[in-house]
């Protein structure tokens, strides 16, 4: 994701600058679903993969009872291989980066499993922080020096390869959980009982028929994923009716605006006029006007763009009865809410790029409609 780094700076500089003036709010009515604790990407565009395991943890936490904290950078490892796969074959004219959305790491898990977080860390030489900006670059830079001697070495991955396990470690091709050995498929498929065709990814834009699945325009899209297209109230429909089943929501979204203020814990719809001092920021303060159409132009002159996923995780009211969705982020204990951010129901649907959830969050009428 593309702002997602400089944004964590900017929030964590702005929530640094005193709160004496700022009265954190109050929501009511609260169905908050469990998750795994907070944690932080740091310097890396990753949190498509740490959105996303987030709600596969919740879901076992759902399922299963069971509370697991999985490797996210084992994922991101395996991504990585995806990724210059297709810029190779792509001659370069693809998009290469640290970025990718939800359904890249439901793709991860089916293709080359799962590994719980204590076998594969990522952090080599003893680091206590991601920090990815010299991985990508070095990527990059062998990918096209690859493609400068054609035809192509038949062994060119080897050493793309070697990047990776310098940088990250080299991922167990076996371990043991519980007393029993699992390769990073048996533990997917097995233990978490994963199954890659329980989840869709949902969007909704007008420039395309509703209810039928079309290939989703955003560049960090590098595996051209298909999105159902639903009209917008019930794309938010979908949201509210996953919490209220017990299922959480990955979401991506566009958080390069004023309106989303992580260092105060809210994500509201301002407008370009709108200007409030912090004190004066609250749950209910008026926000701007919200359609498909002005959705839409949003999307279509790129101020909308998928600069961020996160893990929605419930739904609460305001004091005076708007709609919140209770969010966990990735940029570790940030704000009031230490790492969670209330995103009201005007913000969400005007910034959602695209969900992701479990197929058995939709309504019946809702099977019906997409023909699953």
């Amino acid at each position: 994701m593309k702002h997602s780094l400089l944004i964590v700076f900017l929030f964590v500089a702005s929530f640094a600058i005193g709160q004496t003036s700022y009265k954190v709010p109050e929501f009511y009515q609260i169905k908050k679903l469990e998750a795994t604790p907070v944690k932080d990407q740091a310097m890396t565009g990753t949190c498509w993969c740490f959105s996303t395991t987030s709600l596969l943890e919740s879901d076992e936490l759902r399922s299963q009872k069971k509370e697991f904290d999985l490797s996210e950078m084992f994922v991101v490892r395996n991504i990585y291989i995806e990724k210059a796969r297709n810029y190779i074959l792509r001659g370069g004219k693809a998009q290469f980066g640290e970025g990718g959305l939800s359904h890249d790491m439901i793709r991860a898990t089916a293709l080359y499993g799962a590994v719980p977080e204590s076998e594969y860390s990522g952090l080599v030489n003893g680091e206590q922080k991601y920090n990815h900006s010299k991985l990508y670059a070095e990527l990059q830079q062998y990918l096209d020096n690859v493609l400068k001697k054609q035809p192509i070495a038949a062994d060119w991955m080897d050493a793309y390869v070697k990047i990776l396990d310098q940088y990250l470690g080299v991922p167990p091709a076996e371990f043991s959980y519980n007393g029993k050995k699992y390769t990073p498929l048996t533990f997917a498929k097995e233990v978490l009982k994963f199954n890659a065709k329980d989840y869709i990814s949902l969007t909704s834009f007008t420039h395309v028929p509703y209810y039928e699945p079309f290939i989703l325009q955003v560049p960090d899209n590098f595996s051209n994923g298909s999105f159902y297209n639903l009209p917008l109230n019930q794309l938010l429909e979908v949201i509210k009716t996953a919490v209220e089943k017990s299922y959480t929501v990955a979401w991506d979204a566009d958080v390069s605006n004023k309106g989303f203020m992580q260092g105060l814990g809210l994500a509201l719809n301002f407008d370009n006029t709108t200007s409030y001092k912090k004190e004066e920021v609250n749950p209910d303060v008026k926000e701007a006007e919200y359609n498909a159409i002005i959705r839409q132009q949003l999307y279509e002159n790129l101020t909308t763009q998928d600069d961020h996923l996160m893990h929605i995780v419930g739904v609460e009211k305001s004091k005076d009865g708007k709609t919140f969705f209770i969010v966990k982020n990735s940029w570790g204990k940030i704000g009031p809410f230490e790492g969670y951010i209330h995103v009201s129901e005007a913000y969400m649907a005007i910034n959602t790029i695209s969900i992701v959830v479990p197929k058995a969050a939709l309504s019946k009428e809702m099977w019906v409609k997409l023909k699953l």
